[in-house]
């Protein structure tokens, strides 16, 4: 692996003092790379995740990003530092339209800059094109969820990160937004993704980390882990499935 973009070593954290969910995680992301973290429910994917992004405490380990260290950082220095996160709720504003939801995202940039970042994110979401006034709340599951990833894209991150973007969306919702992330990440955007649906996150993967009790616990290339029995059956509640190779 080349010199990671992202790298989580030894990482210990959780909500409450001195009852951690992660016990020692340490995993690194390469520029470009797609990235599934997979395991059972309770393992502390979503936990690694917000503690990556600032919002888990962090009692021992450390997160770097391009080599700078921002463990325990706030969330909104990350964003200023390069490190987009998609929550899996209440990560549009439901009450705002559609163009003020990708402005306030924008915000940050210098003024000159954000038109165009804008048009570039309704020119990669054209569900979400001419309809700008429209409040997010009246958007469907799916496409709430596409002006979440294009609110994070907007900024142009060097790491996006997403937490479970299937949740309760339908199975051809779910078909929709990981074609989308595939040609997100096909563009060259780094993305580290908290997934349920393993089969969907391996699908479009290029490496899955397997978590368990707050630990990494088997990682490998995305086209053999899912193959893989042994695995399925310790991790992946007992599924098996071989996918395709990646084109």
């Amino acid at each position: 692996m080349s010199d990671p973009i992202l790298a989580v070593s030894g990482l210990v954290a959780g909500y409450d003092p001195g009852v951690p969910i992660l016990t020692g995680v340490s995993l690194a992301v390469a520029p470009g790379e797609l990235v599934a973290i997979l395991g059972p429910n309770g393992a502390g994917k979503s936990t690694l995740i917000k503690a990556i992004a600032g919002l888990v405490p962090v009692s021992a380990g450390t997160v770097t990003l391009r080599g700078r260290v921002i463990t325990g950082l706030p969330t909104h220095e990350l964003v200023r530092g390069g490190l987009g996160f998609v929550p899996q709720t209440e990560n549009v504003f439901a009450a705002m339209s559609i163009d003020d939801n990708l402005r306030l995202a924008a915000g940050i940039l210098p003024a000159a800059e954000r038109p165009a970042r804008i048009r570039d994110m309704l020119a990669l979401f054209p569900d979400l094109a001419g309809r700008g006034g429209l409040p997010a709340g009246r958007l469907s599951g799916g496409q709430r969820q596409m002006l979440a990833v294009a609110r994070a894209l907007v900024v142009s991150p060097d790491v996006l990160m997403l937490d479970e973007p299937s949740a309760g969306l339908s199975p051809k919702l779910v078909e929709t937004v990981f074609a989308k992330l595939a040609e997100i990440h096909r563009s060259g955007v780094t993305i580290l993704l908290v997934e349920q649906n393993a089969r969907a996150a391996l699908a479009i993967a290029d490496r899955g980390v397997i978590l368990a009790e707050g630990r990494e616990r088997h990682e490998g290339p995305a086209s053999r882990l899912f193959a893989d029995p042994a695995v399925a059956e310790l991790y992946l509640g007992g599924r098996r499935a071989v996918l395709e190779p990646r084109p």
